[in-house]
């Protein structure tokens, strides 16, 4: 099982950690102090040109009557950072929760580092930085209390944002001494004295995020409700066929519509992601697909203008693209020796032809929407070679890279506001919407808002690639799994595959199976695509976890006791977290072995036989971003088809804390339902080139009805935290439709599932 570097990994080597972090501080305005925390940088910041990526400058404020404001770097999107972080910086600091507020940063230019949200890093990357940073300030606070009282720093301590020295009795705010403090030398965060773990008063404690009561009472401010001085607002609307290019249209009868101030062409720009053969893609493409915009005063007069527009497009070679043609494609290709060879263990091709018994299967999933419930949108306002931005983004640096380039200005002249984001789940990583919204304000020389209809975010979206799957196990005559084959088909431009479209070549259970081949073949498309929640593991967990569960049924095996027998019998050197990645050992086999435990003990597991008829267990297992989850489902299947999630048993290891656990069990929860509504009714398909779905009715997300109760534990491991919005994405749809198959006895092979297939 292995994770795998996404659009956030230009990371330099580890090495970098050698160099040393400092803390400064200065006199805030009206009192107080600024701290500002430089640390050797975790991650590159890509090809946004702001810095050289080797420096991440965090901030906090302290006033003179104690209220710690921390500025929170990362993009909140609904996974919690914006509360998680803070509380962090706010432990070792040693103030009181109470005291503490915080505030979204703007994008800082790469003085924050990269400010993104996406990968589950935003915890594992920030922990001993945001850690060292609270305790050095805490430390000037000591020290700045010590040189009042005359008397050694180390017989001082502090509480709630006291600083105390016992011995005499003597108290003093941190507030009062925050003038003292900032004139004191800086310490080195190297150096710094962390908090003994086992006094956290912060760290592990339930908090609430701030912004939930603003949400359920509608005062949260979204980026859908930006709003500015002088602003109008804009729709867009692209062609039906990615990449289609305006040939006419009908301007002249769209200007005359009631409160139309604007309508105009834009030519796009050419596609980041078309490379030479054998040159890796750029990651996810911002540049600008050309098509009309209208302007008017309201959002409404332009939608309705856009109603009566009438395009003539060049819609290019893809046009004729359709989902039938995707599928007889693969079809053709997995009949054929695959184009390339991914990994190779031992000799698969012999221990096939020698097996006591073979497993065949064909495994294939769609291109799936991001769906957020916000649709995208962005204000930009420009001015004489200035742009200032309000967006809900996940990944503002290639943002500002992007309209810096397309508007031909200096990256520096470009403010970027982060607003709360309603949803991402990736799709906010790539930032179209703003460079779409930079242009059109260039064009009109004012404020105007950009806001997608439901049409433009199902339609237009950089969807999670689709795949195909055809795998062949060898079983020995003791039922032991000896061979495992899978050749993959997938989306590829020219030679490069579509990102976090290839099984990670350590996923489980390669590494496990002495035979062990993942092989390739491309096919082409020109689908836009981008990372979805849990990029690549996704899909591979469902396909792997799926045919393990099948090979285990056909070698007669409890389907738990097969998978831990693979486990505890790795290949020479495997499952024992060499080499160690950025945020910790890379996979470990006994990490997972207590997570399938766990999840076996506290489901009631060897009951499973018990259950009334159509009724059934599924389990199913998955390493995703540094964090181990296992998974089991019950559900019933009725005579027509019908499933009916009944209960969920969840065993999490992400590590010894878990910063806020009822966030982290709404993390979980999240990516539980996301994987199952995959399962149940989320499927792109194409004809003529074009999107067929466009709204909810015919892109089915998971009804409340259908979420059945969920038992969640944690297991603790002495190792760093990591982060939670992903996790649990992968061994949701596996656990689901192996828990299906112990109802109906029918397998879902194809995504999503069909209750016409599933009628006993």
């Amino acid at each position: 099982m292995a994770t795998h570097p996404s659009h956030l990994d230009n990371h330099p080597p580890q090495t970098v950690l050698s160099r040393r972090g400092f803390l400064t501080a200065s006199l805030a305005a009206g009192g107080g102090i600024v701290f500002a925390a430089t640390f050797p940088s975790l991650r590159a910041l890509g090809s946004s040109g702001d810095t050289d990526g080797s420096m991440v400058t965090l901030f906090a404020r302290l006033s003179p009557s104690g209220v710690v404001t921390i500025f929170a770097p990362n993009p909140e999107v609904g996974q919690g950072t914006k509360t998680a972080l803070p509380m962090i910086f706010a432990e070792e600091f040693d103030v009181a929760w109470k005291d503490v507020v915080i505030e979204m940063a703007d994008y800082q230019g790469g003085k924050m580092g990269s400010q993104s949200s996406g990968g589950s890093y935003s915890t594992p990357s920030n922990w001993m930085p945001l850690r060292k940073a609270g305790a050095a300030a805490r430390q000037m606070l000591i020290s700045a209390a010590a040189a009042r009282w005359g008397v050694p720093a180390a017989e001082c301590s502090t509480s709630d944002g006291i600083v105390s020295h016992a011995p005499t009795g003597r108290m003093l705010t941190y507030g009062l001494l925050a003038e003292d403090a900032s004139k004191l030398p800086q310490p080195d965060l190297e150096t710094v004295k962390l908090k003994d773990e086992s006094t956290f008063k912060i760290i592990g404690k339930s908090v609430l995020d701030p912004d939930k009561a603003r949400i359920v009472t509608g005062q949260q401010q979204f980026g859908i409700d930006v709003k500015v001085p002088g602003m109008k607002y804009a729709v867009y609307q692209k062609g039906p066929v990615f990449d289609a290019a305006v040939k006419s249209c009908n301007l002249d009868d769209i200007k005359s519509m009631p409160g139309v101030s604007h309508v105009f062409v834009l030519k796009g720009t050419p596609r980041a992601l078309e490379t030479p053969p054998g040159t890796p893609g750029a990651g996810i493409d911002d540049g600008l697909r050309g098509g009309v915009a209208i302007v008017a005063d309201t959002w409404w007069h332009a939608q309705k203008a856009r109603g009566k527009l009438r395009v003539d497009w060049e819609e290019g070679p893809h046009a004729n693209d359709s989902t039938a043609s995707f599928d007889a494609k693969a079809k053709e290709l997995l009949s054929q020796p695959p184009q390339a060879d991914i990994r190779v263990d031992g000799n698969p091709d012999a221990a096939l032809s020698g097996a006591a018994k073979l497993v065949h299967a064909t495994y294939s999933y769609p291109f799936i929407s991001h769906a957020p419930m916000e649709p995208q949108n962005c204000v930009a306002s420009y001015r004489d070679g200035q742009v200032e931005i309000w967006a809900p983004t996940q990944n503002p640096a290639p943002g500002r890279a992007g309209v810096a380039k397309l508007l031909g200005i200096a990256p520096n002249n470009i403010t970027i506001h982060m607003i709360r984001c309603g949803g991402g789940f990736g799709r906010r990583l790539a930032n179209d919407y703003m460079i779409e919204a930079a242009a059109i304000s260039k064009e009109i020389n004012g404020p105007i808002k950009v806001l997608w209809a439901r049409e433009d975010e199902m339609q237009h979206d950089f969807y999670r690639p689709g795949g195909y799957h055809q795998l062949t196990a060898g079983l020995s005559k003791d039922g032991r799994l000896e061979t495992w084959h899978n050749h993959f088909a997938g989306f590829a431009r020219n030679e490069y595959f579509a990102g976090s479209s290839v099984p990670n070549r350590d996923s489980f259970p390669a590494g496990f199976v002495k035979n062990y081949a993942l092989r390739t073949s491309r096919i082409p498309f020109n689908v836009p695509v981008g990372p979805l929640r849990a990029p690549g593991d996704n899909a591979h967990a469902w396909v792997f976890q799926s045919f393990l569960d099948e090979v285990a049924h056909a070698a007669g095996r409890d389907p738990i006791d097969f998978q831990l027998a693979l486990l505890r019998n790795p290949n020479s050197g495997e499952g024992e977290g060499h080499p160690p990645g950025r945020f910790g050992p890379s996979f470990m086999a006994a990490r997972m072995i207590a997570v399938i435990e766990r999840a076996r003990n506290i489901s009631n597991w060897v009951s499973r036989h018990q259950l009334p008829a159509h009724t059934g267990l599924g389990f199913a297992c998955y390493w995703s971003h540094v964090g181990y989850v296992a998974q089991v489902h019950q559900v019933a299947v009725s005579p027509d088809g019908t499933v009916t999630p009944q209960h969920i048993w969840v065993a999490v290891d992400v590590g010894k804390h878990i910063v806020n656990p009822t966030n982290a069990e709404h993390q979980i929860m999240g990516s539980i339902v996301d994987g199952m509504s995959a399962a149940f009714g989320q499927q792109i398909t194409f004809e003529k080139g074009r999107v067929q779905q466009s709204n909810y009715d015919d892109y089915t997300l998971l009804r409340n009805r259908k979420i059945p109760p969920m038992h969640i534990e944690f297991i603790k491991t002495d190792y760093s935290p990591t982060g939670l919005g992903e996790p649990a994405y992968p061994s949701a749809l596996p656990a689901l439709c192996n828990a299906i198959f112990a109802a109906s006895g029918r397998r879902v092979r194809k995504l999503p599932l069909s209750t016409s297939l599933l009628k006993l």
